[in-house]
């Protein structure tokens, strides 16, 4: 995929420049930024384009420009391009930065045929995510992912981090369950709902969002639909013991925390499950400047965002700052942040960290 904006991706600018935003983007003049983030229906797809919306409206100097991907394998996979570097936006995760560093390895070949080594700089956190980390079924005896085996699992696409690959390694190297000895479907978040509401699979994945104080919880709205179907459902996560031999196999930070009884609809009981976190990251020779006026812009209109869709019902500062570094924060957001005053207030949580 060619580097330019979906036809998704292409409306929303369409629907941004009609009156009366037209208007005022013309005479701003602002400096566009094209964001890799992901498959269409996805939130963090559709917080961006309110986010450009906003950014329109309040004639900031930067627009981010979000473009529907196949998800954030193909966006890390697409950012090793130097082509992009200086230009681009995208959507990441923690894990996945670790997880490419062992691409083209037997456990990752797959998803990730080569190697991408490169310390991709943060500008902000936008969620903790669990994707892929919580299950859903309508049978009341799987009460455990080692009793996925031999079942119909449904999960999301090779090229979803969350969705699709995450719960792959786990189930593989966590349980021992394949695609020898069990059926797992990769398809799309949408379809693999509908084929639970069907009951044509025994098992799908389920996603959520939260922030630092873990006060608000955004469930993912496939899982919404599977609560409107009416049937009885169960939630399974992943135990801490897991998260733990998986941390310790990749490299990578994921985080054992547990889901409060009722997070999910029909949640009656608490889930041990693993969450990692969401950025925007851009490689370290993208502009200073432009990633100053991205973090200047995203903290004044952040407060007003809250009332336009659930993803931005999380932001605050210390959510933004979640896990940046000295090391690994990108200079002109690092810039921003300490003309803001937030730069000192950042470590309140574990640190993003790069493999060796």
């Amino acid at each position: 995929m060619k580097n330019k904006l979906s036809v998704t991706g292409c409306l929303a600018v369409l629907c941004a420049l009609s009156l009366p935003f037209g208007n005022i983007f013309a005479a701003n003049n602002p400096t566009t930024v094209p964001v890799l983030v992901a498959p269409f229906g996805a939130g963090p797809l559709a917080g961006d384009t309110i986010l450009m919306n906003q950014m329109i409206q309040a004639g900031q100097p930067v627009v981010l420009l979000p473009q529907e991907t196949p998800g954030y394998i193909y966006n890390i996979r697409e950012m090793s391009n130097p082509k992009n570097w200086k230009t681009t936006l995208f959507n990441t995760e923690d894990t996945l930065i670790q997880l490419a560093f062992k691409g083209g390895s037997d456990e990752l070949k797959e998803f990730l045929p080569k190697q991408i080594q490169i310390k991709f700089k943060l500008l902000y956190c936008e969620a903790w995510w669990g994707g892929g980390k919580v299950f859903i079924t309508h049978n009341p005896e799987i009460n455990d992912v080692s009793e996925f085996k031999g079942k119909r699992i449904s999960i999301g696409l090779r090229s979803q981090s969350d969705w699709g690959v995450y719960p792959r390694l786990f189930f593989e190297y966590g349980y021992g369950i394949t695609q020898a000895n069990s059926d797992i479907r990769h398809l799309t978040p949408v379809a693999l709902s509908q084929q639970l509401i069907d009951g044509v699979t025994d098992v799908a994945a389920g996603s959520f969002g939260t922030e630092p104080s873990r006060s608000r919880w955004v469930i993912q709205q496939v899982s919404r639909k599977i609560e409107a179907a009416g049937k009885a459902v169960h939630y399974i996560g992943i135990e801490k013991s897991v998260i733990k031999k998986m941390n310790a196999k990749f490299g990578t930070t994921w985080v054992a925390i547990e889901l409060p009884a009722g997070t999910f609809p029909g949640q009656i009981m608490p889930i041990s499950t693993a969450i990692n976190r969401g950025y925007k990251a851009a490689h370290d020779s993208f502009p200073n400047e432009l990633a100053y006026k991205t973090i200047m812009a995203i903290a004044k209109l952040g407060p007003r965002m809250k009332q336009f869709h659930p993803i931005w019902e999380m932001w605050s500062p210390e959510l933004m700052l979640s896990g940046l570094t000295e090391e690994n924060v990108h200079p002109g957001a690092k810039r921003a942040y300490i003309d803001l005053g937030w730069w000192a207030s950042r470590n309140r949580s574990a640190p993003v960290t790069y493999p060796e």
